[in-house]
């Protein structure tokens, strides 16, 4: 059995929520985060993800139960000790004036200097690495306002990283960054928690990434408890479905994504292999159509080696040769839409 010390974070039987008065949100929730282990918090809004993530910092108090640091309880942890045990980056948009990317950084340092503390040398050294480290390498003077919103995102999570924590929370890191940016940020903060050896927790509402990079997830919504486990088991246990689906919407277990109920118009025989076969397959599916091996009239084939890439067959004979995926489709829409006019 594994002991306090090998967790940075333990929830037992947390309960959250603001108000003493009324009923928790959550119950019973009973998490922890290893050094270098990377986890996702993952919910649709209103479950209860960004109070969870105040509670566990220390912002709100728990409703019941305890939240442990190693092997003391958070309420008990001196709020400047408190600092140098946990890092917090939130959702809020960074809005600041004339502030260069060194002077942001710099002030994760403040636990160590005091608010008006001078910087010595070797707190300059680790600043200027943090910033490096995030990928902002030449950026250290550049106004934090003249930048774009994953730029931001970088600097915050350097000014966390400077706070020298052994654990890192974040909520919602990536919820105003484009995709690209999205996936920098994941891999930026994955890569830390392996190479410095810190427990990462945050929040996302990008299960697909998590499903990808997590090594370990949390599953919230209301009304149910907490779920905790590797990405690959909750899964194989259902959770996701259970979690997730809901009319017009389907978790699929193999592809490890959702799927969009359709109306299937008719089935349609698919035949041929390889990536672009696969792609046709979605393509038809999204327009509603199912690919079935026998028992159509309709067949689709993906051909090799042919100066046309497909055909279209109605009762084995050729409707259709194209190049592209689009006429492909647009052939089959027109041909069935003939067909139910006769």
């Amino acid at each position: 059995m594994e002991q306090k010390e090998d967790y940075f974070l333990r929830a037992n039987n947390l309960a959250i929520g603001y108000d003493k008065h009324v009923l928790p949100l959550h119950e019973n929730i009973n998490v922890s985060v290893k050094p270098g282990q990377f986890t996702c918090l993952l919910g649709p809004n209103g479950a209860g993800k960004s109070t969870l993530i105040k509670t566990l910092c220390g912002f709100i108090k728990p409703m019941g139960g305890q939240v442990w640091y190693g092997n003391e309880k958070i309420e008990r942890i001196p709020e400047i000790q408190r600092a140098k045990k946990i890092s917090v980056v939130l959702t809020d948009r960074l809005d600041v004036q004339n502030l260069s990317v060194f002077e942001l950084v710099s002030l994760g340092r403040t636990p160590y200097t005091g608010f008006f503390g001078k910087l010595l040398p070797y707190d300059i050294d680790l600043v200027h690495r943090a910033i490096e480290e995030v990928g902002l390498k030449g950026y250290a003077l550049k106004s934090i306002d003249k930048m774009s919103d994953g730029e931001r995102q970088k600097a915050m999570i350097a000014k966390a990283l400077v706070q020298e924590t052994p654990f890192i929370i974040l909520d919602e890191p990536a919820a105003f960054l484009d995709l690209p940016a999205k996936i920098e940020i994941m891999q930026l903060l994955r890569r830390l928690s392996k190479e410095k050896n810190r427990g990462i927790l945050l929040s996302t509402h990008d299960l697909d990434m998590a499903l990808q990079i997590a090594d370990k997830i949390w599953l919230m919504a209301q009304g149910k408890t907490l779920q905790e486990g590797i990405p690959e088991d909750l899964v194989l246990t259902n959770q996701f479905k259970r979690f997730f689906e809901r009319e017009g919407i389907q978790f699929d277990n193999f592809t490890g994504s959702f799927k969009y109920h359709k109306e299937i118009q008719k089935e349609i025989i698919l035949k041929g292999e390889g990536n672009t076969c696969d792609w046709v397959a979605r393509a038809l599916n999204r327009m509603g159509f199912a690919t079935v091996a026998q028992g159509s009239n309709y067949r689709v084939e993906v051909l090799q080696d042919a100066t046309s890439q497909f055909a279209l067959y109605r009762s084995n004979k050729l409707v259709l040769q194209c190049n592209t995926i689009e006429a492909l489709m647009d052939g089959v829409i027109k041909s069935f839409a003939a067909e139910s006019k006769n």
